[in-house]
């Protein structure tokens, strides 16, 4: 499937409602930050708790253009935890972070408006 981030691009085709329901998306909190220079484009490597169930799973993720290492800690992060881990370089990321391009396409963090738990899934 072609992936096209850009505000205007038409919806995807149409899925069953159990074929969303194989994609487990779950909150966790950043509890690491650190850079990671040997990267192609800048990013970060993350610590997230996802709570007692999951654990703690490390990913990488392009978003050093609009967030500080300083606003990353602690902040509460949605993330597709059931996808096959995945080479990066020297690093093994366990989890895709969740976001949307803005206009310049920067990746912007999905974000809660109210408190859930750490591993708390999406339905």
């Amino acid at each position: 499937m072609h992936m096209n981030f850009e505000h205007t691009a038409p919806a995807c085709d149409e899925i069953e409602f159990n074929d969303f329901l194989k994609v487990d998306i779950r909150i966790g909190q950043v509890i690491e930050v650190e850079d990671f220079p040997e990267a192609r484009k800048p990013s970060y490597k993350l610590q997230i708790d996802f709570g007692e169930t999951l654990g703690i799973k490390k990913t990488s993720a392009q978003i050093t253009s609009l967030y500080s290492k300083e606003d990353l800690m602690g902040k509460k992060v949605a993330a597709v935890v059931n996808f096959p881990k995945r080479q990066i370089g020297k690093f093994m990321s366990e989890v895709l972070l969740l976001g949307f391009s803005d206009e310049a396409q920067n990746v912007v963090l999905f974000n809660l408006d109210h408190e859930v738990p750490n591993g708390s899934r999406l339905h």
